[in-house]
Formats: structure tokens, sequence, C-alpha cells
């Protein structure tokens, strides 16, 4: 099982998640585009290397990722104009936006131990803000 094949599991069962809580915005994995699936893949491999750390740890993380991005806080998710609604610390967040991070944290924690892929260090920031331009074109 590779880093990708967990961040695919990960993203499914967010998906089916927000189906339960009435968010049906999600796509399969297949057809989530390229920077919610790199979004999963870092989610990963932040909390293969963090195994212990709290599910806030992981959203956190995310934050730091989304900000790099040019993502700030909105009522809506819109890619467009890199609004999220959930750019917020952890404890201020609703508590089923709260369980998707355990959720996520489970997932990874429960299958590391199939994972056949080298463990890599977690992409610093700057990185990711080089990627996400690679990915645009830009």
């Amino acid at each position: 099982m590779t880093i990708n094949d967990i961040a695919k599991v990960c993203h499914d069962a967010n998906k089916s998640f927000c189906e339960i809580i009435g968010d049906e915005s999600q796509l399969p994995w297949i057809d989530a585009p390229q920077w919610q699936r790199s979004s999963s893949v870092d989610g990963v491999i932040f909390n293969l290397n963090n195994p212990g750390g709290p599910p806030s740890g992981s959203h956190e993380r995310w934050l730091m990722v989304k900000a790099a991005e040019g993502w700030k806080h909105g009522k809506n998710k819109d890619p467009e104009a890199k609004t999220h609604p959930c750019i917020l610390p952890f404890d201020k967040l609703p508590e089923e936006q709260q369980i998707k991070d355990h959720i996520f944290k489970a997932i990874v924690n429960g299958l590391a131990i199939f994972c056949t892929d080298e463990r890599q260090p977690t992409p610093g920031l700057g990185e990711i803000a080089k990627k996400t331009e690679a990915e645009k074109g830009g």
C-alpha cells in the first residue's frame, strides 16, 4: 500500500462522512482536483511522520499549507477565490469538522504498518507553494 493509496482511502472516508453530515460537495478521488488530492497526500505524509500527534496537529498543518497557497477564511469553500470555512483554529471548528481530522488520523495510523513507500520528510511550506504554482501552470 502506497502513500497515495492511503490518501485515497482517507479522501473517500472523508467524502462518505461529509455525505452523512449533509455535504454532497466532495468528489470521488478519481474526479477530485489535483490540489485536493495533493492536500490528502500531504496530510498522510505529515501523519506518518507524526503518529502520536493529536488530530489538531493535522489541522494546524493543513492551515499552514492553505496559508502558503494563498487561501483565506470564507463562508463557502471556493477554490477559485481560495476561501474555505474551515480556515479556523481547530478548537473553533464545529464538532463535525473536528471529527474529520480524527477520522483522517485514525486511518493513517491504522494503515501505516502496511505502507510500502519509504517514509518521506514532510514537505516544507515553500515546496508546497512552488508545487501549487507548477500545478496551476505558473
